[in-house]
Formats: structure tokens, sequence, C-alpha cells
């Protein structure tokens, strides 16, 4: 039986409410390329890297340019970001009560470095991180394992024993291919029931104690069903 050594938290749709901004800086650039969004156009979006979402409008409009979209994504984006991003319900005091149990916890994003800085330096601006890391400083970001292992390797802590918190399909399957357990807590897209996930419908439902009773029931199955925690999220 494992007991907890890290928490290691998405940002994106997790601790701050940006999905949406995603969505919009997204729609924003679509538009532009002559491209109208819709739902279809989710799973190439939601909880994605700059990069994989540039190559999905691409392929819709026929542009040429993976970077030049990327970069006009990332401008979009961070316009968005600075003007403000909310902490999602239940995040600071989830945060805080880790920080005052001397629980380590790091910050595991696909968001490009300016990005995460932008929010690290505004939303999160006060959360005492172990470190952060972004789709910048991996080989291969999400859904790859790389992240996560990374981020337990950095912290000198057995993969199997960190919680991984996430809300997107992409994230969940890195972080379970890395080796994490992992607490879902769906924003946007559904995410699959499997073993070593478990389901929350928000951070205001989960604490300390429950994070360590994850680790402890280690890989189980689902204790919840998508369908139960994501029901009425639309777009």
């Amino acid at each position: 039986m494992s007991e907890l050594a890290a928490v290691l938290f998405d940002m994106d749709g997790t601790l701050v409410d940006t999905e949406t901004l995603w969505w919009d800086a997204t729609e924003e650039v679509a538009a532009r390329l002559g491209h109208r969004l819709t739902a279809a156009d989710a799973p190439e979006v939601v909880g994605r890297a700059v990069e994989d979402t540039a190559a999905h409008l691409v392929r819709a409009t026929g542009t040429a340019g993976t970077a030049g979209v990327a970069s006009a994504l990332t401008t979009a984006f961070r316009r968005r970001v600075d003007a403000g991003a909310p902490l999602r319900p239940g995040a600071g005091r989830l945060l805080a009560e880790l920080d005052r149990e001397g629980v380590p916890f790091a910050l595991v994003s696909a968001s490009p470095r300016s990005v995460v800085d932008a929010v690290t330096g505004g939303a999160l601006a006060r959360v005492p991180f172990a470190f952060t890391l972004s789709a910048d400083d991996t080989a291969r970001t999400k859904p790859h394992p790389d992240p996560y292992r990374t981020a337990a390797e950095r912290l000198g802590v057995p993969v199997a024993s960190c919680v991984a918190v996430e809300d997107s399909p992409d994230g969940t399957a890195s972080a379970d291919a890395a080796g994490c357990v992992v607490l879902v807590v769906p924003s946007l897209l559904p995410v699959e029931p499997g073993p070593g996930r478990v389901f929350a419908e928000s951070l205001e439902e989960v604490s300390l104690a429950t994070l360590r009773g994850h680790v402890r029931h280690g890989r189980s199955p689902a204790l919840r069903s998508t369908e139960e925690v994501a029901r009425g999220l639309r777009y």
C-alpha cells in the first residue's frame, strides 16, 4: 500500500478556468482562417497542446504554416489570460491545505512556457509550487507520459505515489501512461473511466484526506462513472 508523496496539477481547466479562454482563442483564429469551430473540433482543441490544435486548423482549412497558426493561437490566448483567468472552484482551498500540511505539489501543463508564466504570475501568483513544467520543458508533451514522469523524477518520488489532477482526455492519458493515480475533474470534455482513475465533479469535493485515500487504493477501477460527473457539461 502506497502513501501519497506528491500532487501534480494540470493547469488549464483544472486549477484555472482557461479552457473556455482557449476555446475562444481557437475560435477567433479559426474564423480568420475561414473555419467555423464547432463541437466536432473539440477533441483537437480541448486539452491539446498548441501545436496539435494548430495542426488541426491547418488540416481543416488547407492553410500552410503550422508554426504561424500556433503563434496566432498563443497570442490570442495570452491576450485573454492577461485579462484575467479565475481559479476553478475549490482550487485555492486545496492548494492552501497541501501547503499547510507540507505535501509537495507541482504544476504540469501542456501550455507553452509563456502562458504558464503568465498564469503563475497572475491567478496563481501566490501558490508555492515546487516547480512548474510547460510543454517546452519535455521532449514530448501530453498525451505522452513524459511530463508526469519528469515531474516525479524532479521531486525524487515514485510516480505511483503521485496523484495527478486532470480535466481532459489527453491530460488523463498522459498521467495514466506515466503511472500516476489520476483524479479527473472534467471541464469541457468527458473522460473515459479506467483503472487508476477516480472522478470528482469539482475540486470542492477534494481534500488531502481524499487524495491520500486514492493513492492507498492504488490503480483500482474508477469509483464513479464519467457519465455521472459529465452530466450537464456543454459548450
